[in-house]
């Protein structure tokens, strides 16, 4: 059943559906069409008079003194997406050019930026065919536009560059006629309002924040289950601590982590007499720390959620007024911050993690076997874990730095200040990917710490998530080829089993 988009109005959800899921059909609330239709009569009115307007019948960028003749506009419209495309390279994954295509829909049919209703219906028609331009990755420095990316995406429906249709790439042209389509000739303006926006950066942004909150959800899983396989207190999580500092994110960790933690025998059997006074701070902190990090998901949320329901090309189409005005709503600096701080909580979510992983191997600080090995010295355990772990937690690091503190000019300084948004964002899956390496070992280190416990059980909640690993990865008893238990427990993090399975414990 086609999905309905009404246009300004996306949620949140329903992108990450569109992110996480395959295929996907849309159509557009009809009740847009009549803004639509004014706004590109505006336009076309604007291209048969002799006033200058920008982009419509005069060049781009540093040229935009230079006028065009009136027989011209719609030339001029098909060169600026032919000159734009010079991405570079590998493409984007068909998870990402989808949503760029609905983003990308959902801004032109707000009836804002001068293009006809057919625009909208020939990129609604790409989606609903899968049939999904071919866009590298690399080129938009996240201002004016993710020019170049966009203009990839703009290709085929001019009956240039490629498709990827089933996973194969072929010419548009034959692409176009396999999804029974024709190529669009275009109107004044409507190259311009398809290469302007941040849409680009802004899915993949998006993308990076569904992969971080699947992440962030694994390691609340991840982190409680360490607290009871080290033996831990429950004590730093009690309401009352973190009330009284009233970070919100802080108080939200707390409760879940108590919630995961009710009712275990493990820590029901040292709640006396326990010569340890406090807990290292990877365990005790983590209402601190990971709410910390919750409060900039949830920030760079409500950020991308307004972006993606924004209209950022230029000029913009005032048809109530007749008024067509330039501006720079192009620039995408709200999501290269959005970027960035995504990248701050998915770097610290990693390294609390593998603070915790290093803890547990620590036979001085966890009370358990070195390196977790019922039979150390025969038996590495999960030594080099945690030196992987460790890699990848350096990794992040590095990526984290912020990329909205950088700017190059363009566009013979006409763009002087740029966002980064694009390349901050692309950033971010792999940063996710990393993290999610990190939790998936802290995954296998609590349960095998847990199990070692015995006759001792954690709370029923995190039995579940522990027999959820237990389901596909025993019990290290000797040493064993590790990498496959690594990949089947990042699966169980990537594809947001350890999500539900959280959501699940906290109703």
């Amino acid at each position: 059943m086609p999905w309905h988009l009404v246009p300004g109005r996306v949620a949140l959800a329903d992108l990450a559906q569109i992110c996480r899921g395959g295929r996907v059909q849309v159509v557009v609330d009809d009740h847009a069409r009549r803004a639509v239709e004014q706004s590109a009569q505006t336009i076309g009115r604007a291209a048969a008079q002799s006033e200058a307007v920008y982009g419509v019948n005069t060049g781009f960028g540093k040229l935009a003194r230079e006028r065009v003749a009136p027989e011209q506009v719609t030339e001029l419209q098909r060169r600026l997406v032919l000159s734009h495309a010079v991405g570079t390279g590998p493409l984007l994954p068909d998870s990402i050019v989808r949503l760029i295509l609905v983003l990308k829909i959902n801004a032109l049919a707000q009836g804002l930026s001068g293009v006809r209703w057919e625009v909208i219906e020939a990129l609604c028609a790409l989606l609903n065919a899968d049939a999904l331009p071919c866009i590298p990755a690399q080129g938009s420095v996240g201002a004016s536009g993710d020019l170049a990316p966009l203009a990839h995406l703009s290709l085929p429906l001019i009956g240039e560059g490629r498709l990827r249709i089933d996973g194969a790439e072929i010419d548009a042209r034959e692409g176009l006629a396999r999804a029974g389509l024709q190529p669009l000739q275009l109107g004044p303006k409507e190259g311009l309002a398809l290469l302007n926006g941040t849409q680009v950066s802004t899915a993949l942004a998006l993308a990076g924040l569904f992969a971080a909150e699947d992440v962030f959800a694994a390691a609340l899983l991840t982190g409680a289950l360490s607290v009871d396989a080290a033996a831990g207190s429950d004590t730093p999580f009690d309401p009352r601590i973190h009330e009284a500092r009233r970070q919100p994110g802080q108080i939200d960790v707390a409760r879940i982590l108590r919630t995961l933690l009710a009712d275990s025998g493990i820590r029901a059997s040292h709640r006396s007499n326990d010569p340890r006074v406090q807990d290292p701070y990877s365990l005790r902190c983590q209402p601190q720390v990971m709410g910390a990090a919750l409060d900039l998901l949830r920030q760079a949320a409500a950020t991308l959620e307004r972006e993606a329901n924004g209209v950022t090309d230029n000029p913009l189409v005032f048809a109530e007024t007749g008024e067509i005005l330039s501006g720079g709503n192009f620039h995408a600096e709200p999501v290269a911050f959005a970027a960035d701080i995504i990248a701050l909580a998915l770097a610290e979510t990693g390294n609390l993690s593998e603070r915790r992983i290093a803890l547990l191997v620590d036979p001085v600080l966890s009370g358990l076997p070195a390196f977790l090995a019922p039979n150390p010295g025969i038996n590495s355990g999960f030594m080099i874990a945690q030196v992987t772990a460790a890699a990848l937690a350096s990794e992040n690091k590095q990526r984290a730095h912020p990329a909205s503190i950088d700017t190059i000019p363009t566009s013979a300084n006409q763009e002087d200040h740029v966002s980064m948004a694009t390349h901050g964002a692309h950033r971010l899956l792999a940063m996710a990917e990393n993290a999610a390496g990190i939790v998936a070992i802290e995954y296998l280190c609590a349960a095998q710490g847990v199990d070692m416990r015995k006759p001792l059980a954690t709370s029923p909640r995190l039995q579940k998530a522990h027999s959820l690993l237990r389901g596909q990865v025993a019990f290290m008893a000797d040493d064993r080829w590790l990498a496959p238990d690594l990949a089947a427990a990042k699966a169980l993090v990537t594809e947001g089993a350890l999500r539900r399975e959280l959501a699940e414990a906290l109703l």
